[in-house]
């Protein structure tokens, strides 16, 4: 008997004559946690979907062994019933109805028709108990955190008793004690002899978690090793195809005037609670100011409020290039001179069945317009000159930006602030679920604006690339603005201190 779980041998999947995977080869060892990784677009999900049915037999060519037997998926049923079970980046669970009803939808106990919601919910509290999760099982999905709708993906695949569990980008928008409790998931998954594939840009997880990993290309597969016998470095140059030996480019910026000046600026939501409360702060052209805390500080809230993003109460003063500004919506901000890369593309950023054209030019409408009629000549032209700029990777700007990589898609939201010709640029976790050779690109970039005089505001929740890259570290503890550090006495333990309320 092989050794190995699962093989999939000399997999293609083409897409319009373009081959997504090129004879790629994956072989799993049963009870591993096998880590799966690449830059976008090198093909990782859609090996995944080939694995799991949603691409079925016939559309691609090669071999799919699990157990030794060879497998013809032709829908996600087959290849539920075969063991596997995939818990993707875009979690797919009903808002509307409750954590126990997500957690057996399609699988309600029932006997001639009749649903049996004691069992359910009894059987919904023993996965979650044996996961150590405490949900409540009686709230609707739409009233809890993204991290626990994560957790609840997790028990909708454990309910299906599968022998592989894929994982894709899992942590993307978990904090720091539910990264943990996951882990601590996958160890007790592990020990009971699942199998687990985990795709991840986060290589601190990889090396924390991962028994093995393999390492996509272009579609093709680089090398598999044991996590033993390779360090980040090499994992990274493996990925990227060339040494990186600097995460964050470095610059000289030089700080010019204050661009942005905010003053005891508060934002409480349609409802009244107070988000944020007596923020002042102010951010310089050709600087890069970051905002760090912890999960819940008020971060985004900060950067949405200030850009008029949601409906709520905001007081204070904005001031932009020194003059005051009043922001009630995000038409009102991109017209003061502001633009934002929102942390959530998919949902707040991006119109996805809709062009990469389309997508760039729709916040700078009014200045390739004439009589409130479009020049569709100079929008094209306009659109594909900041396309190039960026780097977008695609065919032709006309593509849908649903079918583009993560970071891709990250560049063309960059793009789309890069035709408003910002002075104050947001951007909310600008490199959250993109890899690390997209992400040095967006960093490149941000030196740049910065070195042409954008002022840039930045929130992220990985302290290395606050580190990285910001001149000024401003630190946020319950809604309120609790320290500012500069960046040559700025670490991750002073950060930390501060985030966690600490003196």
């Amino acid at each position: 008997m092989s050794e190995y779980i699962l093989e999939m041998r000399n997999i293609t999947k083409e897409f319009s004559g373009v081959k997504a995977l090129d004879n790629v080869n994956l072989a799993i060892k049963k009870g591993e946690i096998h880590a799966l990784c690449g830059e976008n677009g090198a093909g990782k999900s859609t090996l995944m979907k080939v694995l799991s049915g949603v691409y079925p037999y016939k559309t691609y060519t090669g071999d799919i062994i699990i157990n030794g037997e060879k497998k013809r998926f032709r829908t996600v049923g087959d290849s539920e019933k075969a063991g596997v079970a995939i818990i993707y980046q875009e979690l797919a669970l009903v808002k509307d109805i409750t954590v126990a009803e997500n957690i057996f939808l399609g699988k309600l106990a029932n006997k001639a028709g009749i649903v049996n919601w004691h069992k359910t919910y009894a059987d919904a509290k023993k996965i979650l108990d044996e996961m150590g999760v405490g949900i409540d099982l009686n709230q609707r999905i739409k009233d809890i955190g993204v991290g626990q709708q994560q957790l609840v993906e997790i028990a909708k695949a454990l309910v299906l008793n599968a022998d592989i569990l894929i994982l894709d980008e899992p942590t993307a928008a978990l904090t720091e004690t539910e990264v943990e409790l996951l882990m601590k998931i996958l160890r007790g998954l592990k020990a009971k002899g699942v199998t687990c594939i985990l795709i991840t840009h986060k290589l601190n997880e990889i090396f924390e978690i991962a028994d093995s990993v393999t390492v996509l290309r272009d579609g093709q597969t680089i090398e598999t090793s044991d996590i033993k016998e390779i360090n980040e470095n090499e994992l990274v140059r493996r990925m990227v195809g060339r040494e990186l030996t600097q995460r964050y480019p470095q610059a000289e910026r030089v700080p010019k005037e204050v661009m942005l000046k905010v003053e005891d600026f508060s934002y409480n939501d349609p409802g009244g609670k107070g988000l944020v409360e007596h923020i002042s702060f102010y951010a310089r052209a050709g600087e890069i100011v970051g905002i760090a805390g912890l999960m819940g500080a008020g971060r985004t809230e900060l950067v949405t409020g200030l850009f008029g993003f949601f409906k709520g109460k905001t007081s204070g003063k904005i001031l932009v290039d020194g003059e005051e500004k009043q922001i009630k919506s995000p038409k009102d901000a991109i017209n003061a001179g502001m633009a934002m890369v929102s942390e959530d593309r998919k949902q707040y950023g991006l119109i996805l069945k809709q062009s990469i054209r389309s997508n760039i030019s729709i916040s700078s409408l009014k200045q390739i317009s004439s009589c409130s009629i479009l020049n569709e000549n100079k929008e094209f032209s306009e659109a594909k000159k900041y396309a190039e700029i960026l780097g977008v990777k695609a065919h032709s700007i006309e593509m849908p930006v649903g079918a583009l990589s993560g970071g891709n898609q990250q560049k063309v939201l960059l793009a789309r602030c890069l035709m408003t010709k910002p002075k104050v640029l947001f951007l909310d976790e600008p490199t959250r679920g993109i890899d690390v050779g997209a992400k040095y690109e967006i960093y490149v970039l941000m030196n740049q604006l910065a070195a042409q005089g954008t002022a840039i505001v930045m929130v992220s929740s990985e302290l290395p690339e606050v580190l990285g890259m910001s001149d000024r570290v401003l630190v946020m503890h319950e809604g309120r603005l609790v320290g500012e550090i500069d960046r040559a006495e700025a670490t991750q333990e002073k950060i930390m201190m501060k985030a966690s309320g600490g003196k």
